[in-house]
């Protein structure tokens, strides 16, 4: 009696079985320990059928209680059998649990997540035969071996996936007809095997895929081209990730990437331009047109050229090349049209072509603010900003307004006698510079160079820190971090 009128007794039942929704770390061990506090828990928590829906197959009688104790309910199943087993090991089917609980729950299946060697992913796949009408995830890792690769047949869920949203396949070999797939809204094809699939197969499957709004290919050998003329479009596609060493234009060259998608493609020129790796007509790039901001980096961990607009983001990675990348970026950037950029971001920690430089920039007419990084660099550059001093005595991105200097001193000291000549020189012309900000300490800065430059530039700042720089946002060096890791945040869940 006393114990019923505890204050814990008295949250009703379905209040109670919600405490576990709102631990963060939640896990099965913690729902079981729930159950051996007292008869009344025992029976409260051991009614709520969508609590014992979470699987791992490990243990038999476990997996029994759970599939007995989650009735109904679609359930979620994560296989690890990382480890191949031998002749006597008693996982061997018949005496995996998996192979007990498939048979009369692959009906009810809402998620499946499958880390296997290529010889135990096959004795698995071979028994997902039936249909799985539930099932909304499917992740497949087959190991990395790449001498063995297990197969995925069309009979796989009697070849029906319509219910899926998200399809993972990792380092195996598939022969699935890529159809029944209009749900499917996230597809990632991960170290797939030598030979496959061609651009024909992923085309096919893309039509029969109206929703994707995320493709991830990594990384990818295309074995073969498609019929010229044959496009594809993807009209609610948000991202897309390509990394490969043979052109991505092979595959670009069919797709319709739509305005306000983002597309990365991460490649190995050897020896190509970048503008090798888009599509031959940029008209398959909508969202390529009328970019606003361009960031070149180049001699940092992850290498890149990205153009950012209204109507989304490109951005290309460069891998290791015997191909100096600042040559190949500035020469890839003088072919296109950069009439209409706002921005532009420069961090190059080695300038290899002053000429390409100038003709990159010369063509950007509204060009208003401009970041250069790296003490090297910004004295080349403003060469060719200073009226007098540039190759043809033109005013070199007219409209400029804001200048941002990330020198990289190491607390040497910087001298700004150059900026001030050139704002000097532009100010002469009616091409005054608004804003000027270093990031830079206030000790590595002559004082008097500070008060000349503000004769010719009305906002100075200096002093400052990467940090305060909000306009020149860190989200693209977060977007590069996100991209180069994405392959492996999609295997780390599945190892």
């Amino acid at each position: 009696m006393k114990n019923r009128l505890a204050p814990i007794n008295r949250i009703p039942p379905e209040v109670l079985t919600l405490i576990p929704d709102w631990d963060t770390d939640y896990n099965d061990q913690g729902v079981i320990a729930l159950t051996h506090v007292c008869r009344a828990w025992r029976e409260v928590f051991i009614s709520r059928s969508s609590l014992w829906t979470d699987f791992d197959c490990v243990d038999a009688d476990k997996t029994r209680v759970y599939l007995e104790r989650s009735k109904s309910c679609p359930i979620n199943l994560r296989l690890q059998r990382m480890a191949d087993s031998s002749p006597n090991d008693p996982s061997l089917p018949p005496h995996d649990p998996f192979f007990q609980v498939i048979p009369r729950a692959i009906g009810r299946l809402k998620s499946l997540f499958i880390g296997a060697t290529p010889g135990n992913l096959q004795e698995i796949i071979d028994h997902l035969s039936h249909p799985a009408p539930l099932l909304d995830e499917l992740s497949i890792n087959g190991g990395f071996e790449p001498q063995r690769n297990a197969v995925l047949t069309a009979a796989l869920f009697n070849g029906n996936l319509s219910s899926l949203h998200f399809l993972l396949l990792r380092t195996v070999r598939t022969q699935l007809p890529w159809r029944n797939m209009v749900n499917l809204t996230s597809f990632m094809l991960s170290h797939p095997p030598p030979g496959g699939p061609s651009i024909v197969q992923l085309l096919d499957f893309f039509e029969s895929a109206p929703r994707l709004l995320d493709i991830q290919l990594h990384p990818t050998t295309w074995t073969s081209g498609a019929p010229d003329g044959r496009l594809v479009s993807l009209p609610c596609l948000k991202k897309m990730g390509i990394i490969g060493e043979e052109p991505s234009s092979l595959l670009l060259n069919h797709l319709l990437i739509p305005v306000g998608a983002r597309l990365t493609t991460q490649i190995a020129p050897r020896g190509s331009l970048i503008e090798d790796h888009l599509p031959r007509s940029l008209n398959n790039l909508k969202n390529l047109s009328n970019f606003t901001r361009i960031r070149l980096c180049v001699g940092g961990p992850h290498p890149h050229m990205r153009f950012t607009g209204p109507n989304g983001q490109v951005a290309m990675f460069p891998v290791a090349s015997p191909v100096d990348p600042a040559r190949l970026e500035l020469e890839s950037l003088v072919q296109f049209d950069t009439s209409e950029a706002e921005r532009l971001d420069i961090d190059h920690d080695v300038l290899s072509s002053i000429d390409l430089l100038y003709q990159a920039l010369l063509p950007m007419k509204n060009l208003r603010t401009l970041t250069l990084s790296k003490f090297s660099y910004v004295y080349a550059t403003i060469h060719f900003l200073h009226l007098n001093l540039n190759l043809s005595r033109v005013v070199v991105c007219p409209k400029l307004v804001e200048l941002i200097l990330v020198p990289h001193t190491n607390g040497e000291g910087l001298d700004i006698r150059s900026v001030v000549d050139m704002a000097a020189a532009r100010a002469a012309r009616g091409a005054k510079l608004s804003t000027v900000r270093i990031v830079a300490g206030q000790e590595e800065l002559d004082p008097r160079g500070v008060s000349e430059l503000r004769k010719y530039v009305s906002h100075v700042e200096y002093g400052l820190d990467v940090g305060d720089l909000s306009d020149n946002s860190d989200s693209d060096e977060d977007e590069d971090s996100d991209d180069s890791d994405e392959d492996s945040d999609g295997s780390d869940e599945e190892d």
